[in-house]
């Protein structure tokens, strides 16, 4: 048994390299037909070590970054080729294939590039680190109360940009002589100016679902993912109801792990394609698309699990439920907004239809939602906060120049200094 594993796990190495090679020669190929960018061009940069299977994570930052680079401009680094690959047919944003630490290298001595984001953990972002004279800043791809989002490794990091007091009073919890006056930056949630997009159906007197579970979870810890325990019910309430509509958005990484759990997502996607054949006028939606925006600003109510999507759905000032885990050893922050967020427990979930009732028809629940909204992402108004997240830069610039300027000052002294000696000397 043990030989037919190993052979098995050996082949999978074995394809997974082959689809490597493969999509290495395509992005080559790509990039070859494109105009090479100019040298010292680019002054933002946003380092991205995963391949096309976390692609979310920088997605949902195109639209303010392609806003930001009409100031400043904005490279992505690519270090994987199926990252690439999903860079490149998306075109967003510019892009630079960087696979080796030399092509790396090169690359950034050919730019002139001062601030460098990134939106996840990637270990490789260590091996951005090295270059110095220059801001590495965490911008993360979502905001939440996981522990992930309290992790020691902002401590690497020149600069963290949050989304508001909560995530200060949250890294002051938990990290030890970390600065956050100096550190970080609050900024709201920029992605929120762009909640727009074409929706998938004609709008009605029906009331729109979200229910957008996370994936399944590596460990208990993290095991947050609804689709196996509240999903299938809540989703057949939803289809069965005349008066409403059902927007599915599962997290693209479900069933990596467990397999159960990706046999009911499949389930709850065909109940979908049922339904609406049955009733056309449903116009029950799944969605795969890489857009995240339309479904917070259009659902009337949502239903998450805990994930950035909850904090997403607050930056919407709109009502939520957030799935409550069954798994105990599942890790809860009771600190902030999960401390009184309307749950929705797994028994619950059959009784959707009336628990969206009674959330849409509660004005306690709208004043305490006003109220973590602001604590969350402080100004929601449009563009209050591409304007902050567009200042933080602004500030990054001015202080990259004045340590460039530092630098370059002490620089020119030293040459004097070495200069004078060697007239000595003479």
């Amino acid at each position: 048994m043990g030989l037919i594993s190993d052979a098995g796990k050996a082949l999978a190495l074995v394809r997974r390299a082959l689809r490597a090679r493969a999509a290495t020669r395509d992005v080559r190929s790509r990039l070859a037909r494109r105009a090479p960018a100019p040298t010292a061009h680019f002054r933002v940069a946003v380092y991205f070590a995963d391949g096309e299977v976390n692609m979310y994570q920088l997605r949902q930052w195109y639209r303010p970054l392609q806003h930001l680079a009409r100031t400043w401009p904005v490279v992505v680094l690519s270090r994987s080729a199926t990252g690439a690959q999903a860079l490149l047919a998306d075109d967003a944003l510019p892009v630079a294939f960087v696979p080796t630490v030399r092509d790396l290298e090169d690359y950034v001595a050919s730019q002139d590039i001062r601030v460098v984001l990134y939106v996840n953990q990637n270990t490789r972002n260590f091996q951005m680190f090295r270059y110095g004279r220059r801001w590495h800043v965490f911008i993360n791809h979502g905001e939440s109360d996981k522990m992930y989002m309290t992790t020691n490794q902002f401590k690497a990091y020149d600069y963290a940009l949050v989304a508001g007091d909560a995530a200060r009073e949250r890294l002051s919890r938990v990290l030890w002589d970390y600065d956050i006056d100096q550190r970080t930056i609050e900024i709201g949630r920029p992605q929120a100016d762009y909640y727009a997009g074409d929706l998938p159906y004609t709008p009605d007197e029906r009331t729109v679902v979200l229910y957008a579970p996370t994936w399944e979870g590596d460990r208990p810890s993290a095991h947050y993912g609804s689709i196996r325990t509240h999903g299938e019910a809540l989703a057949q309430s939803i289809l069965a109801s005349p008066a409403h509509r059902l927007i599915y958005r599962p997290h693209p990484r479900s069933g990596v792990v467990d397999a159960e759990y990706g046999a009911a997502n499949e389930r709850i996607i065909a109940a979908i394609a049922a339904a609406n054949a049955v009733d056309p006028t449903a116009q029950h939606v799944y969605d795969a698309r890489p857009e995240l925006g339309w479904q917070l600003a259009a659902a009337d109510v949502a239903v998450v699990d805990i994930s950035a999507m909850v904090y997403d759905r607050l930056a919407a000032d709109k009502p939520l439920m957030v799935t409550r885990p069954v798994d105990p050893e599942a890790l809860i922050d009771t600190h902030g907004y999960l401390s009184q967020a309307e749950w929705l427990t797994a028994d619950g979930a059959p009784r959707i239809v009336d628990e969206a009732a009674r959330l849409l028809s509660d004005p306690e629940s709208v004043s305490a939602l006003d109220g973590w909204v602001r604590r969350y992402f402080g100004d929601t108004s449009p563009g209050a906060a591409t304007a902050r997240f567009e200042g933080a830069i602004r500030v990054l610039m001015e202080r990259w120049e004045y340590w460039h300027l530092a630098s370059t000052g002490a620089d020119d002294e030293s040459a004097d200094a070495a200069e004078a000696a060697e007239l000595d000397d003479e």
